[in-house]
């Protein structure tokens, strides 16, 4: 009677658990993902073409052919920048807070990079140089020629900002992106199937 009961208890073990599970896990490297957007070689192209409009800027500055209180806000925004590139470089160590603090300084560097477009095209507009002559001296030529000149170099370096800005722009676009599929804001975390095969003892 009892090895009866051994068997039927043998018999109901099968059914309790499959040869074969299928579960929802989460993806416990999903971090991971975020070094697929090379994040130290984007931060750091961030933060040198940052420091290069500054750089840039600075020295328009020492000439004296730009204005300090229209450069402010546009020094202000470029070292948003320089942060959000630093903090890009800090988060390859994954470490969550680090990398939603990495989404929320790109987002703001998206809005400083259309801040300074924005400004460069309107101070390109504002710094036009009138090249007029008054007095036709032996010099007249020679200052209008200058001021031709000064009037180029304007407009190309506040065209190669827009350029370097809309680049700016983009990398931050991409290391939000990133930033985003890794810490989940917008959707919940993905589930990955895992198949569990279970396999059956061996009857002596």
């Amino acid at each position: 009677m009892a090895d009866g009961a051994a068997l039927v208890e043998e018999g109901i073990g099968p059914a309790q658990s499959p040869l074969v599970a299928v579960s929802f896990q989460r993806n416990v490297h999903r971090k991971e993902k975020y070094l697929e957007a090379e994040p130290k070689a984007l931060g750091i192209t961030q933060i040198g073409l940052s420091v290069f409009q500054i750089t840039c800027v600075a020295v328009f500055l020492s000439k004296g052919l730009s204005d300090e209180r229209a450069d402010i806000p546009f020094f202000i925004s470029s070292l948003l920048l320089i942060i959000a590139g630093s903090l890009a470089v800090a988060a390859r160590n994954l470490h969550l807070p680090t990398l939603k603090a990495c989404l929320g300084m790109q987002i703001v560097a998206c809005v400083a990079s259309v801040f300074n477009v924005i400004f460069s095209m309107m101070k390109m507009d504002l710094m036009h140089y009138g090249c007029w002559s008054y007095y036709y001296d032996s010099n007249s030529t020679y200052l209008e020629e200058i001021c031709h000149k000064l009037e180029s170099t304007n407009s190309h370096f506040f065209a190669e900002v827009v350029v370097i800005q809309a680049a700016l722009f983009a990398i931050s676009v991409t290391l939000a992106a990133y930033c985003c599929k890794v810490v989940n804001c917008c959707s919940p975390a993905p589930k990955m199937p895992v198949i569990t095969v279970h396999v059956p003892p061996v009857q002596q």
